[in-house]
């Protein structure tokens, strides 16, 4: 089997931090890189999820409300959970 170098660039605390958990489950560098690779090739893709940090519509409004709630004065407050379980209860 032929083989190629491959040279990257990654931050110095990522490239050790990755060592050292690689490290700890039997691997260099290098396996665990051509793990990665081999995984792309066989998912034809990424073999994670990625995804923007970004909530759905029902958390943005969820969100929202909170803010107007907050930000208006005569809205209950409550100290402790037990207050906010009384509150539902009434």
């Amino acid at each position: 089997m032929a083989t190629t170098n491959l040279n990257i660039r990654t931050e110095k605390a990522v490239k050790d931090q990755a060592e050292k958990i690689f490290n700890e489950l039997g691997l260099n560098m290098t396996t665990a890189v051509n793990i990665f690779l081999r995984t792309v090739i066989r998912d034809q893709g990424i073999p994670f999820e990625l995804k923007l940090d970004v909530p759905n519509d029902t958390t943005a409004a969820a969100i929202e409300e909170g803010r107007k709630m907050m930000s208006d004065p005569t809205a209950p407050r409550y100290s402790s959970m037990d207050d906010l379980k009384k509150a539902l209860e009434e």
